[in-house]
């Protein structure tokens, strides 16, 4: 799970859920506060259909809970899927396969950041090498016509927290990209520093259900033949 949070004016969830080796999904939780609103509307709803546009582009299910909050859902089905779902729906400039603008590059809260995840399959095990980056130098809040109103840098309690089977390990050495990280049972927890460029690495193991499948075909033809030849035999 990934959480980005907007004290005052945005809160901003990001979940990424990895439930298995084919399975995961992407979740999203905003809710505008009353300070952001309150300077401009139209922009802030204009957003949040930004963001209902791209998340149906990428087979997402939207859910209106009001006016100022949605919760969006993108399932994945592996790895690389993810990767390309995460970076296409956080880099509006971008389009999806199918040519479709996935957003304008005019958000109320711009988080830009890029994902590669590189995966290793080791017969029983599948081994996966998270790389994050998150460039949060021009965090600001714009009204219509680009005029700044807020500086948001002073507003922000950013977190990004990965949520996997059997937990994760971060890789990276502590330096002025890395930001500070905790270990809470399965999530490991960054502390994301609004105005520099966060670089996160981390390394996760999820179970390969084709090699554990194999090895089971493999045992199960052991045991018939060790049946036939020699105990009936």
């Amino acid at each position: 799970m990934a959480v980005f949070l907007l004290s005052g004016c945005v809160r901003y969830d990001v979940g990424v859920n990895w439930q298995g080796q084919y399975r995961g999904q992407i979740t999203q939780h905003i809710q505008l506060g009353e300070q952001l609103t309150s300077f401009s509307q139209s922009e802030a709803k204009k957003w949040l259909k930004t963001i209902e546009t791209r998340a149906k582009a990428l087979q997402g299910r939207i859910k209106r809970v009001s006016e100022q909050e949605v919760i969006v859902t993108i399932p994945f089905a592996n790895g690389q899927e993810f990767g390309e779902k995460f970076n296409q729906f956080f880099n509006p400039t971008e389009q999806n396969p199918q040519g479709v603008e996935l957003g304008e590059n005019s958000d109320v809260v711009q988080l830009n950041s890029q994902v590669v995840v590189n995966q290793s399959n080791l017969l029983l095990l599948e081994r996966d090498r998270l790389i994050l980056d998150v460039d949060l130098r021009a965090l600001s809040i714009f009204a219509g016509e680009g005029e700044l109103v807020i500086n948001s840098g002073n507003l922000l309690n950013l977190e990004f927290a990965l949520n996997t089977p059997w937990g994760g390990r971060n890789v990276v050495r502590q330096d002025d990209t890395a930001p500070p990280v905790q270990k809470v049972n399965h999530q490991l927890i960054w502390q994301l520093q609004p105005g520099k460029i966060n670089h996160i690495e981390a390394v996760f193991w999820l179970p390969s259900y084709l090699g554990l499948g194999t090895v089971g075909i493999i045992l199960l033809m052991w045991g018939g033949f060790y049946l036939k030849y020699r105990v009936l035999s």
